[in-house]
C-alpha cells in the first residue's frame, strides 16, 4: 500500500507528516512526503524514513526577507502552488496510489488529483482557527472582540469563501480542466471536505462544538525525537540551574525586533540563564555573558524537560512539545493561529499569553513573574501528563482503513481535562 502526504508551510507543518509518515511506514506501507524543498525539512522526512519529493519552492526564500510577504507576493503564491500541487502529486500519485492526505496552506489541487485517480483524500488541519465558525470571525486573531454591529457569521465566513476564491479558483478550474474534471465554485469548501481531520491534542485544542464542520480529531502528530543534545549545550545544562529557552522556530520576518536582547534581558532579572534558539530570524547572543548559549537545531523534546521556561511564538508543534515537557511557558504571538495557542496555554494555566507582539525586557520579566511560578510550573508539569502522544498512530490507522476502503471508525476521545 501506498499513501501521498503533502504540505507546504514552516517546520510545524513538516513535522507531523514526518510523524504521520514513520508510523504508515511501521505498519509495512510507503509513504511518500511531497514538501517544500527546504534543508532542514528534507532531512527531517528522511529521518523519519519517508520518500521525499519536492513541492513548489522553498519556505524559507518566501518568509525569510526583512519584510513579511504582502498581498500581492500571496497572489502570486497561490496560483503557483496549485500549479505544483497538480503537477507534482499527479505524477507522484499517478505512479500507484491508494490515498492521499494534504495539510499546510490551503492545499488547493491535492483534492483534485485525488478525484481524478479515484483514491480517498484527507485534510488534515493541526488546529481549529480557519474552519468556518462561530467562535471565530475570519481574518481577526483569536479571542479579539467582535465590534458592535458586525457582519453576521454566514455573511463573514460566505466572504472569506470569496477571498479564497479570489487567489486559488481560477489555478483550480484551469488545473481541473486539464485533467477533465468539471470546475468547483466554492474552492475553500471542497478543500476542507466536511471532515477534516485534526491533529491536536483534546487539552490543548478541544474541537466540540469550535467549527461548523464536524472534524475527526487524532491527537497531535509527534515525531519521537532520540537525538542527543549537543555537548557544548549538555555541560551548559548541567552547570547550573535551569535556564530560559527563547525562539520563534521558523518566524524570521515576523520575529520581534530585539527579541533576543529583551529575552535575556529579563531572564537575568529573575536570575536565570538562557538559551537562545537562532531559528529562521537568526536570534543570537546579546553579549559575550557566560550564562547564555545559543543553539540551531536542536532535540526540542529533550532540551525543554531541561528548561525553567521556554518563551516562544505560540505555533502548534512548539507549544505541543512545550505542554508535553512540563515547560512553563510564555507565548508571544505573532500570526495566524499563535494567538489561539496563547490564549489556552493561558487557560489552562500553564503559561502566560503575551499579547502585544513587540516584547521588551519589562514585558517580558512581567510575564516570566508569572511563568516562573511554583503554581504554573506544578499545574504545567501535571498538565503534561494528560497529552496523548499517539495521534499519529491513531491517524496511521486510520488513513490505511481507508485507503483500503475499511469504515473508518473514529478514535475515543477524552471528555474534558482531567482533575489535576
Amino acid at each position: 500500500m501506498r499513501v501521498v502526504l503533502t504540505s507546504w508551510g514552516s517546520r510545524g507543518d513538516i513535522e507531523p507528516l514526518a510523524a504521520l509518515a514513520a508510523e504508515v511506514r511501521a505498519r509495512g506501507a510507503e509513504a511518500v512526503v511531497c514538501a517544500p524543498p527546504d534543508e532542514d525539512f528534507t532531512a527531517l522526512l528522511e529521518r523519519a524514513g519517508a520518500q521525499v519529493v519536492p513541492l513548489g519552492p522553498t519556505v524559507k526564500s518566501i518568509v525569510a526577507n526583512p519584510k513579511p510577504p504582502t498581498g500581492q507576493d500571496a497572489f502570486k503564491l497561490a496560483p503557483a502552488l496549485v500549479e505544483a500541487r497538480f503537477e507534482t502529486l499527479g505524477a507522484v500519485a499517478a505512479r500507484g496510489c491508494d490515498a492521499i492526505l494534504a495539510t499546510g496552506l490551503m492545499p488547493a489541487g491535492a483534492r483534485d488529483v485525488a478525484e481524478k485517480l479515484g483514491v480517498p483524500y484527507v485534510l488534515a488541519c493541526f488546529h481549529v482557527f480557519g474552519l468556518p465558525s462561530r467562535r471565530f470571525r475570519p481574518g481577526r486573531r483569536p479571542g479579539t472582540p467582535s465590534p458592535e454591529g458586525e457582519t453576521d457569521y454566514e455573511v463573514l465566513w460566505k466572504q472569506d469563501a470569496e477571498r479564497v476564491n479570489e487567489l486559488y479558483g481560477e489555478a483550480v478550474n484551469r488545473g481541473r480542466a486539464a485533467i477533465g474534471l468539471p470546475p468547483v465554485d466554492n474552492v475553500r469548501d471542497h478543500v476542507f471536505t466536511e471532515r477534516p481531520w485534526l491533529a491536536a491534542d483534546p487539552v490543548l485544542c478541544p474541537s466540540a462544538g469550535m467549527t461548523e464542520l464536524d472534524p475527526l480529531q487524532t491527537g497531535a502528530w509527534i515525531l519521537p525525537d532520540t537525538r542527543p543534545l549537543p555537548e557544548g549545550l549538555q555541560a551548559f545544562l548541567d552547570a547550573g540551574e535551569p535556564p530560559v529557552y527563547v525562539g520563534f522556530g521558523s518566524m524570521a520576518a515576523y520575529a520581534p525586533k530585539d527579541a533576543a536582547r529583551a529575552a535575556v534581558g529579563a531572564s537575568r532579572a529573575h536570575g536565570r540563564r538562557i538559551v537562545i534558539g537562532s531559528g529562521w530570524a537568526g536570534l543570537d547572543a546579546v553579549d559575550d555573558g557566560d550564562d547564555c548559549f545559543v543553539v540551531g537545531e536542536v532535540n526540542q523534546q529533550s532540551l525543554f524537560r531541561r528548561a525553567a521556561a521556554v518563551v516562544h511564538h505560540g505555533g502548534a508543534g512548539t507549544t505541543t512539545t512545550a505542554t508535553r515537557a512540563g515547560a512553563p511557558q510564555v507565548v508571544v504571538p505573532l500570526i495566524a493561529d499563535q494567538p489561539y495557542w496563547a490564549s489556552r496555554i493561558a487557560e489552562l494555566g500553564i503559561g502566560t499569553a503575551h499579547t502585544d507582539p513587540a516584547p521588551t525586557v519589562e514585558s517580558l520579566t512581567a510575564a516570566l513573574e508569572t511563568a516562573l511560578s511554583p503554581q504554573v510550573r506544578e499545574r504545567a508539569e501535571a498538565v503534561a501528563g494528560t497529552i496523548r502522544t499517539d495521534g499519529a498512530s491513531v491517524a496511521a490507522d486510520l488513513l490505511l482503513d481507508l485507503a483500503a476502503g475499511v469504515p473508518v471508525v473514529v478514535p475515543r476521545q477524552p471528555s474534558a481535562l482531567p482533575s489535576l
